[in-house]
């Protein structure tokens, strides 16, 4: 039986008060104390939901051991039947309310920026910065979320050296955490004329994204540059100053946007990559303050490992964190990705739940 009882009945209490904290109206006057209580009665939600359903599996588990004293043989075995039901739903019900007991991420149910960045080989690692944003999109598809482009750099080969884009939707970032890293792929490129495999490799950053009550970036704080598009795209943007790059004064960061034609929406998705930029940092930041072995447990999201490689002449994808091996890669790579990420979600629960339980 779960020995949860008193710190679930106190979450519960929680719960019921962040309620009426929810009919306030002056909770509506501060917008960041607003979202941090609408996102903690949501997650707790969540977790007072499970908490009545294991109550009413007990309350049930307990009637049914009452029949097993009835004189009625038939009574007895049915008992039996539905005692063994209960005992197995209890069982998973106590593993979601472990879960759910875990130290949340708070960012878990933020939209994500991700940028996805050609590393080493050439023209080829600028070709698979393209496969692997298609591939993210089809998965993006699959769960009904929103994508938009905020900034790429298209190269002469039909690739990206760069290319950053927005996801929006339910509970994005505790999806996408754990795609940052570097991701390697071995085959025959087209301008291949021998057959042999080569091995590039590309960078992808998953980042929350930041809400303007979140990372308050002030005017004076940022330099705002204009200037006349370049590379790929239609006359009117290559022929009016909409350009713009953002440099924050602060911490030096600088961020290049053009893909719009208008100055006004360029400078709105620069800030908006520039805000995810300073909350990741904020967020590093404050995993170097923890304990190594802490880190390990949540996932460092060390974006300078090799976390996947994708061999396309054997048709395999391989996770080199957790041990997976798929031979599917033609149908992941179209975005058939929801094995991976499920696969890698559990991995890291399962060490965070390890190490909860070990303390």
């Amino acid at each position: 039986m779960l020995n949860l009882t008193g710190d679930l009945a106190e979450m519960e209490k929680a719960y019921l008060a962040l309620e009426e904290d929810l009919k306030n109206p002056a909770l509506f006057r501060d917008q960041k104390l607003y979202s941090v209580t609408a996102r903690r009665y949501s997650e707790l939600g969540r977790l007072v939901k499970i908490w009545h359903q294991y109550q009413k599996n007990e309350s049930d588990e307990a009637g049914a051991r009452l029949l097993l004293a009835d004189q009625n043989p038939e009574i007895r075995e049915l008992a039996e039947l539905e005692i063994a039901d209960l005992e197995l739903k209890r069982k998973v019900l106590e593993d979601e309310l472990k879960i759910l007991l875990l130290p949340r991420d708070p960012n878990d149910a933020k939209n994500t920026v991700v940028e996805i960045r050609a590393g080493t080989g050439g023209d080829e690692a600028s070709l698979f910065v393209s496969d692997l944003f298609r591939m993210y999109l089809k998965y993006a598809e699959t769960r009904h979320w929103k994508t938009e482009i905020l900034s790429a750099s298209p190269t002469e080969a039909g690739g990206f050296k760069e290319v950053i884009f927005l996801v929006t939707g339910d509970s994005v970032y505790s999806h996408l955490k754990y795609e940052s890293g570097v991701h390697r792929v071995q085959r025959v490129p087209v301008t291949e004329t021998q057959g042999r495999i080569h091995t590039s490799a590309v960078t992808v950053a998953v980042l929350p994204e930041a809400e303007e009550v979140e990372v308050d970036i002030k005017p004076e704080e940022i330099k705002v540059d204009v200037y006349r598009s370049s590379g790929p795209g239609g006359q009117s943007v290559n022929t009016t100053d909409s350009a713009v790059r953002v440099t924050h004064l602060p911490t030096g960061l600088v961020v290049t946007c053009q893909d719009e034609k208008s100055q006004l929406k360029n400078k709105q998705k620069a800030l908006t990559i520039l805000r995810a930029r300073l909350l990741d940092r904020q967020i590093a930041e404050q995993h170097e303050k923890i304990s190594s072995e802490r880190r390990e447990q949540v996932g460092s999201g060390d974006r300078s490992e090799r976390i996947r490689t994708y061999n396309f002449p054997q048709g395999r994808l391989t996770d080199h964190r957790v041990g997976l091996t798929l031979y599917r890669l033609p149908e992941i790579i179209d975005g058939d990705l929801a094995e991976v990420i499920s696969a890698v979600g559990a991995y890291f629960q399962a060490k965070q739940l390890a190490g909860s339980v070990n303390e």
